[in-house]
């Protein structure tokens, strides 16, 4: 390991897949611990879902958000196992990962951040059969121009916004049906390579996930926080959370605010970061990097394999 700093950054909903984990359980007794936790916890067999499930139950919203981050957890628990020298200057999540790089900050337990992911997730299904919308990924066009769509293409009633700046030339957009359907050819005009329909049906990440505002502040408000040892770049202002306030207000503003991945990964690395790590299953986030600034460093950390190409560094 070098002197030069690192990030750790964590996946959120989007990253998981069938048998994430099992193999870092079955290697590690201390992953296979925060399985073990994990599912007296939530009182279901969550490694089971994870391991062993349907792809339809992996990708309920309930179990999603859970089963990523218990993973991306017992990665952390690894990391501790292995005494490795990986001592991060920033942590940051993508979305529902910001809870994840909270818990590698100190500033949130393991057992009150899986009951709030599940409360999330929970929240976040409600409010999409409550007010069903949906989400669309914008290939090939930059952000002041797909704002500028979606403002066209959105009325007091029917609106369409920014979901995920997540790298130049890739921003995901959420909001109503109706909305989306008059975006998508406007976006097509103005030269952007492809919009995808996401197979999803609650648009988060905008004013569709108010029904479960009230509800998540009220869980926010009464999960215990600790201000974060290392610095945590929100997802809402692409800043540090410095205290516990700061950390609420994230995390409730999250909800119904655009994730600001590309500002925070900037902003990481203009304060000296030259490689970001990985923490969880599979390198989406890896490859967004890549895509913001491809002189920076970015390493996966999810699989027995991976820690041993770290080892052999």
């Amino acid at each position: 390991m070098n002197d030069e700093k690192i990030a750790f950054v964590f996946p959120g909903q989007g990253s998981q897949s069938v048998g994430m984990g099992r193999a870092l359980a079955e290697e590690f007794p201390s992953a296979n611990d925060i399985f073990k936790q994990a599912d007296e916890i939530l009182g279901i067999s969550l490694s089971h879902i994870a391991w062993d499930g349907a792809d339809d139950s992996l990708d309920d919203t309930v179990n999603t958000q859970p089963a990523i981050f218990t993973h991306s957890v017992a990665v952390l628990s690894v990391l501790r196992q292995l005494n490795l020298d990986l001592i991060p200057s920033f942590v940051a999540g993508h979305s529902m990962g910001e809870l994840s790089a909270l818990v590698a900050a100190g500033s949130l337990s393991f057992a009150d951040g899986l009951n709030l992911v599940r409360m999330r997730g929970e929240l976040m299904k409600r409010a999409g059969e409550l007010n069903p919308g949906g989400m669309a990924a914008v290939m090939g066009l930059d952000l002041p121009q797909v704002e500028h769509l979606c403002s066209q293409a959105s009325s007091t009633a029917e609106i369409v916004q920014v979901a995920n700046d997540n790298c130049p030339g890739q921003v995901v957009i959420s909001g109503s049906n109706a909305a989306l359907d008059r975006v998508q050819p406007l976006l097509s005009q103005a030269g952007a390579r492809r919009v995808i329909r996401l197979a999803v049906s609650i648009a988060a990440h905008s004013p569709f996930m108010s029904t479960a505002q009230c509800d998540f502040n009220t869980a926010v408000a009464s999960t215990p926080l600790r201000s974060p040892f290392i610095p945590t770049i929100g997802n809402v202002t692409a800043k540090p959370l410095v205290n516990v306030d700061d950390i609420r207000k994230d995390l409730e503003n999250q909800l119904t605010h655009r994730v600001r991945w590309t500002e925070s990964i900037q902003a990481m690395i203009s304060d000296g970061v030259t490689e970001f790590i990985e923490i969880g299953n599979g390198s989406v986030l890896g490859g967004l990097i890549k895509r913001i600034d491809r002189s920076v460093m970015t390493t996966s950390l999810g699989t027995p394999n991976d820690f041993q190409a770290l080892m052999k560094r």
